[in-house]
């Protein structure tokens, strides 16, 4: 914890803490001109609240690099510091008010595409004074670098320093458009996926090959030698997807995923059922915290509640 120097710690005037909350809101944005936008403020006046706060503490809060700025071990521990405060605060308060706050959730895209953002106006309409800032991406998590609360995430489940909590399990076999299937022979006939152009989600889960979906199913069928060369890959399962609905090639589909395309006719399963895949599923994962923020609670709840 830092170590507040006695003229600070021992009485803190309105001025500081004015400082305080703007070197809050800069460290949240990384950034004195957006501080500034979300303060009212300018650049220059954020600054100058910055130095009289680094001045007060005696230590230096960010580092003024080319074009941005970054915290300094003594600014990331302060930082630490006031989001608990904030948080218990903000805790005590909604114990008796409604649940409020901003919530940033980072996940998976095709995960958001296919079944969150489907089903976020119900969460809209259960609370509404909860802004929600969804991000995605592919690239590893930094909770502490993008400030963000809660990640849905495809994996196996293990993040080391994190908490992670199943949401729901997945289950995996190939599809492809009814045409295309036809086209090809393909219904219950696995060998003819050698004369099929095969869809790969290239970024599956953290540290896969691009094929490796694929390579999974075919071990579990002793099918291995049935795979074509011929491929196309993406970077995301619900492209995969869509390409197949739209007779390109034959993908492995996501039950998750995929279902309300087959639930239209727009795919099919032409090598059997969906089987169950050991170990990988969509997690709830954050960093530990006590107490953990009640907007962030009923979001797991609400998660958790959505599966069926």
């Amino acid at each position: 914890m830092l170590n507040l120097p006695p003229r600070l710690g021992t009485r803190l005037t309105g001025a500081q803490f004015a400082n305080l909350h703007t070197f809050a809101v800069a460290a949240r944005h990384l950034s004195f001109t957006l501080a500034a936008v979300e303060l009212c403020l300018t650049p220059s006046a954020v600054s100058h609240r910055i130095a009289r706060l680094e001045q007060a503490l005696e230590v230096r809060l960010f580092e003024r690099l080319t074009r941005r700025i970054r915290l300094t071990p003594e600014g990331e521990r302060l930082y630490r510091l006031m989001q608990g405060l904030v948080e218990d605060l903000e805790e005590a308060l909604q114990e008796t008010s409604t649940v409020s706050g901003p919530l940033t959730l980072y996940a998976r895209p095709s995960i958001t595409q296919c079944w969150l953002v489907p089903r976020l106006a119900d969460f809209q309409q259960r609370y509404p004074q909860i802004s929600l800032d969804i991000r995605t991406g592919n690239e590893a998590v930094d909770f502490r670098a993008r400030h963000i609360d809660l990640a849905l995430l495809y994996g196996d489940g293990e993040y080391p320093g994190l908490v992670s909590q199943l949401l729901m399990a997945e289950q995996l076999a190939p599809v492809c458009s009814p045409q295309y299937a036809e086209r090809h022979g393909l219904i219950d006939n696995p060998g003819q996926l050698r004369q099929c152009t095969l869809l790969h989600d290239a970024l599956a889960w953290e540290h896969a090959a691009f094929d490796a979906e694929w390579q999974r199913w075919a071990r579990g069928r002793g099918v291995q030698d049935c795979l074509p060369s011929a491929a196309l890959t993406f970077d995301r399962s619900d492209l995969c997807a869509v390409a197949a609905s739209n007779h390109v090639g034959v993908a492995m589909g996501r039950r998750q995923l995929v279902q309300p395309l087959i639930d239209q006719g727009l795919l099919i399963l032409p090598l059997g059922e969906f089987e169950p895949v050991a170990g990988q599923g969509y997690y709830l994962v954050h960093p530990p915290r006590e107490p953990m923020p009640l907007r962030v609670r009923v979001m797991i709840e609400w998660l958790l509640g959505g599966v069926v």
